[in-house]
């Protein structure tokens, strides 16, 4: 499922019942978890942050456009907060399955229908720019709500989409696509906020002021301070005490986690503070993060520690939050902090205990069925191989295949989870093959758009088992490799990876097969059974080797 997070900053923080207005409207929309709203009365602005699949999240964003516009008077608006308008910004932000491009796309579609059905006036920043002196929303921002009036005629100032005429109430919005912003803080056994800040300046983008052998600032023709750059790009951060817990903390903002991971920068100054002969003894995280960031950082945990990566994702989380000491001054609970796990679960059925998917399947109903087990054999094909690799890593006599057993563990782990999305994927599709059939079939017009809802999901449902397919045809290089290479003592187990990835692979074929019986198109049906028969081939050819070479293998040891 694609995730998209949107924070848009409204006008408004002291009225309860503007604020809750526009909250309302937001998650209205069907499909939308409505994640937090934070209102500030001294800067008289509301942040709220949603999350869903991009269409939903971009039907909400319109919604508390539209809602601030009908409530929020930007001429009586006063606020400690730069603003520009009644809903003053707008970013879509990706969080899973989604590249920005996509966020991109979203952003402009939202400016160019708002300035058409609300009439306002839009701006695009950040990625979404189309022009370089737009990415700043500050510069974009620059004058705020009280310098609309004078752009007026300026090309300079010419809004993307809409015009500045009739913007006197709503303003102008800023509208844009950005990467995941992660507020995280540092602490250090000190209460010296100079210690805290002089580590900011080291590892922060914009560094620090060059200065001369007396100690003063060096600056240019324009009197501007020369900067010496800081470590890490991505990076703002200062210094401060904070009193509550009696400690000096280095507060930073993650501006793009994935350029620069946050592990790396928490190794970066707890070595700069052990220069300075202070520790840093744990970090806050401020509001939420995508799942991601942290499963990185457990990633980069386990390397450093020697081990292969390859665990499952409990396991990493677990680990990052231990590392980084995310529990030190308050419990770090992961079900509230992590996004992804604040929406409602996608994926009731790899949540279900074993007993419990085997009772769910043992029921009368249609799904799930032979489709969701294909699936599950599939991720127990690809989880045994990852058992191997880890019976074999670092044991006596196996440390020249250490590396690759490391490796092969980590591969494992992604097909595993990959595998384990298909199961209820299958069933999803599968229910929506049966809404389909249950649409209207009153007059030429119904019928027709019945028929094609029909053939697009069977279409999707003949998509779920040839995926699983191509997931067992890339596990199954992983059973071979625990087969040759793996711990002797660990073969039996390889064996039973490969029975399981040929029984995903001859069940995800049969589905391929009776969802194109109901397809009518014949390009679409030729093109998919060859693929699915061309796998299914290569899959029994290589299983069939690897069950000979192991019955050989464990005979002999007879």
């Amino acid at each position: 499922m694609k995730l998209v997070e949107c924070v848009p900053n409204f006008s408004e923080g002291k009225d309860k019942n503007v604020i809750d207005s526009i909250a309302g409207a937001i998650s209205a929309v069907e499909g939308v978890t409505l994640l937090d709203v934070d209102p500030g009365a001294d800067t008289n602005r509301t942040v709220m942050t949603f999350i869903g699949a991009p269409e939903a999240v971009s039907a909400a964003a319109f919604a508390g456009i539209r809602r601030a516009c009908e409530l929020i008077d930007m001429r009586r608006h006063k606020g400690a907060h730069s603003r520009i308008g009644a809903c003053d910004v707008c970013p879509f932000v990706p969080v899973r399955g989604i590249e920005m491009p996509e966020c991109v796309e979203l952003a402009r579609r939202l400016g160019e229908r708002a300035a058409k059905e609300l009439g306002l006036s839009i701006y695009l920043y950040e990625e979404a720019a189309t022009r370089p002196e737009r990415r700043n929303l500050a510069e974009v921002r620059k004058g705020e709500y009280e310098s609309l009036a004078s752009r007026k005629g300026d090309p300079f100032w010419e809004p993307d989409f809409g015009s500045l005429e009739g913007c006197e109430r709503s303003g102008a919005t800023v509208i844009g696509a950005r990467e995941f912003l992660i507020a995280y803080n540092f602490n250090l056994n000190t209460t010296d906020r100079k210690i805290a800040h002089d580590i900011a300046l080291d590892i922060r983008e914009a560094g620090r002021a060059l200065r001369d052998g007396d100690g003063e600032i060096i600056r240019d023709a324009d009197g501007k301070a020369k900067k010496k750059p800081g470590k890490f790009k991505h990076v703002k951060a200062v210094g401060w005490l904070m009193e509550d817990f009696n400690c000096a903390q280095v507060t930073m903002n993650l501006t793009d986690y994935k350029k620069t991971p946050l592990a790396e920068v928490f190794d970066e100054v707890c070595l700069q503070a052990e220069r300075r002969g202070v520790r840093c003894t744990g970090s806050e995280l401020v509001g939420l993060l995508p799942k991601d960031c942290l499963l990185a950082a457990g990633r980069h945990f386990m390397r450093k520690a020697g081990k292969g990566a390859g665990v499952p994702e409990s396991d990493l989380l677990h680990l990052a939050i231990q590392s980084l000491g995310l529990s030190e001054l308050y419990p770090f609970e992961v079900e509230k902090k992590v996004i992804e796990f604040r929406i409602p679960d996608q994926r009731p059925l790899v949540k279900l205990s074993v007993a419990e998917f085997a009772d769910e399947l043992s029921r009368g109903s249609a799904a799930p069925g032979g489709g969701s087990v294909s699936a599950l054999c599939g991720a127990l094909a690809a989880a045994l191989a990852s058992m191997v690799g880890h019976l074999t890593a670092g044991k006596k006599g196996y440390a020249e295949v250490t590396g690759d057993m490391q490796q092969m563990c980590e591969k494992a782990q992604a097909l595993k989870d990959r595998l384990l999305l298909s199961v209820d994927d299958d069933t999803a599709a599968f229910g929506e093959v049966m809404r389909a059939f249950a649409l209207p079939r009153k007059g030429t017009e119904q019928k027709a758009e019945r028929s094609a809802a029909i053939q697009a999901a069977m279409k999707g449902a003949t998509r779920v088992p040839l995926s699983v397919l191509e997931a067992v045809s890339d596990s199954l290089e992983l059973i071979e490799l625990a087969a040759k290479k793996g711990n002797v003592n660990s073969l039996s187990d390889a064996g039973v990876g490969g029975l399981c990835a040929r029984a995903a692979a001859e069940g995800a074929f049969y589905n391929v097969l009776i969802n194109l019986a109901e397809v009518k198109d014949e390009k679409f049906v030729s093109k998919n059974r060859k693929k699915a028969e061309e796998l299914l081939e290569k899959i029994s050819q290589r299983t069939a080797l690897v069950a000979s070479e192991i019955r050989t293998t464990l005979s002999e040891k007879l």
